[in-house]
């Protein structure tokens, strides 16, 4: 009976101070949704001042060379973008939400090609370790197939259906 009588009390006391425990363990905090920086500053990129969805001066860098429709008048880069239609500049894509959050991708056009490819994306909870290799491969895809037309990334589906859907908005607005 002695046995009995010491085995439940200290079960009882075992199971009391277990559940005293977890309820006095604060749970962490969980970290502040920040977007990603646009990194679009490559030392490899031009030097030219570009506003978003317009088109950018001529190499030259001067603002008064521009015909009524805001292009640049009669500089390289004018002909190399009319070949594919891209208009010099940053441009970017509209916000699309997901499941996670939300991505908006932002794109630098030269010479009428993507030189270069950021996005705003969730850093937090799964997000976080998913996230940055995906747009990291999602970016170098972009610049290879110069185009929305590229591969989703395993495991990050809803990052890359919706990085796809903001790059096709920033292309539309580049006038591809």
């Amino acid at each position: 009976m002695r046995r009995s009588t010491a085995a439940a009390v200290g079960t009882l006391t075992g199971a009391a101070l277990i559940i005293g425990v977890r309820l006095s363990v604060a749970t962490p905090a969980a970290p502040v949704a920040s977007s990603a920086s646009v990194d679009l500053a490559d030392p490899n990129l031009d030097a030219e001042p570009a506003a978003t969805g317009t088109a950018a001066a001529g190499k030259s860098g001067k603002k008064g060379e521009s015909d009524s429709s805001g292009e640049a008048a009669g500089s390289s880069d004018e002909e190399a973008a009319a070949g594919t239609g891209l208009k010099n500049g940053d441009h970017q894509g509209t916000a699309v939400k997901n499941p996670y959050g939300t991505i908006q991708v932002t794109i630098r056009v030269s010479g009428g090609k993507i030189t270069a490819a950021g996005a705003t994306y969730p850093t937090t909870a799964d997000s976080a370790t998913i996230n940055p290799p995906a747009i990291a491969t999602l970016k170098q895809e972009t610049l290879q197939a110069q185009s929305a037309d590229i591969d989703a990334v395993s495991g990050a589906t809803f990052t890359s259906e919706s990085y796809v859907k903001s790059l096709q908005a920033a292309l539309d607005k580049a006038g591809a």
